[in-house]
């Protein structure tokens, strides 16, 4: 069986992907990296890409153990790739399979430009017709798109004794300047890397975020968070010109922009240290979340806040915990009229 994996390999042309999915080592994957190109130059983040390619490298593998290539899919195959899927230890989660069907059925309208067709033939669109709802014979198309369940399920915010205990083990500005934007802006973790000295508008307390889809969104800064950024800067930054907030404070990597593996290990360590190991930095975007809905926050505002495309994201991403539910229940029955007993018991 063939050898594939994911190579990261900076360029400096805009039409070019830097992930590139090669076989034996050398050999790039052409039906992979023109993919991945077309997605470079629609604009699609960095974390994308890298996503997109892992992606590509599941279906490769499963192209050369099935023998299969990609004009072979149809909708009866595209079960035989998830069967492989759920077969391979370790499985993946109900979310990563339902992101690599997705992107094996962008790669084949890309390339054939329809949907993935029936097993009965060939030719087809890979839609079945309804009748219309409002009648006068017209049929709508559905497209019949395998996905897997996900299971539903409740995100508990921290708590504050939690968040105290957590805050209280960091001994740099820079690592609190970090916690803060993420638990008192609902930053997510890349939005907080990708942060440049140029969005920092201390003067007017405010902080330009470049989010999902490089959509640019003003948020207001917290006035405890301001004091704690302007102190990572004067006191503790290293002399560099890189343009980001957030540097490597020692080391090899001393002045060159935290990654994304150094924010891991970071909130790893403060986990053994603290015993708070539901920290991390998703975690603290939802604990967001939820204190700004119990204090009141509309939806509309909390979703401009968070940098959501949709209201029903903001919705399923504030779900109340089951102690929220009862704190709110307790309050509501205690603002009730009350019944009194019937005067015979």
């Amino acid at each position: 069986m063939m050898s594939f994996q994911v190579l990261f390999q900076p360029v400096s042309s805009p039409s070019t992907s830097p992930y590139r999915l090669v076989e034996d080592r050398t050999r790039e994957v052409d039906w992979a990296n023109r993919f991945l190109d077309a997605q470079q130059m629609r604009g699609l983040a960095l974390c994308s890409l890298r996503a997109y390619a892992y992606d590509l490298l599941n279906l490769a593998n499963w192209f050369s153990a099935a023998a299969l290539q990609l004009h072979d899919l149809n909708q009866s195959t595209l079960l035989d790739y998830l069967r492989f899927q759920l077969d391979r230890p370790p499985k993946p989660a109900a979310q990563t399979i339902n992101h690599r069907l997705s992107v094996t059925h962008s790669l084949y309208r890309f390339y054939h430009g329809q949907e993935i067709p029936p097993a009965s033939h060939g030719g087809g669109q890979g839609v079945v017709s309804r009748p219309s709802p409002f009648g006068y014979g017209r049929t709508r198309r559905v497209l019949r798109k395998l996905r897997v369940s996900i299971p539903r399920r409740i995100v508990i915010p921290l708590s504050a004794q939690e968040v105290s205990q957590f805050w209280s083990s960091f001994r740099t500005f820079r690592d609190l300047s970090l916690v803060a934007l993420m638990l008192f802006n609902g930053l997510r973790s890349r939005e907080t890397l990708r942060l440049q000295l140029e969005d920092l508008r201390f003067a007017q307390s405010e902080i330009r975020i470049l989010g999902k889809g490089n959509r640019e969104r003003l948020l207001p800064l917290d006035p405890q968070t301001i004091p704690v950024l302007q102190s990572c800067l004067s006191w503790e930054r290293p002399l560099t010109n890189c343009p980001f907030v957030f540097v490597s404070l020692k080391g090899p990597h001393r002045g060159k922009p935290l990654t994304p593996a150094g924010l891991r290990a970071l909130f790893r360590h403060h986990r053994r240290r603290t015993a708070v190991w539901k920290a991390n930095p998703h975690r603290f975007r939802h604990t967001f979340g939820a204190d700004m809905v119990r204090a009141g926050v509309s939806l509309p505002a909390l979703m401009r806040l968070m940098g959501h495309s949709h209201i029903h994201t903001t919705m399923l991403y504030v779900q109340l915990s089951p102690q929220d539910v009862w704190n709110e229940f307790q309050r509501a029955i205690q603002n009730r009229n009350r019944l009194p007993l019937p005067e015979t018991l």
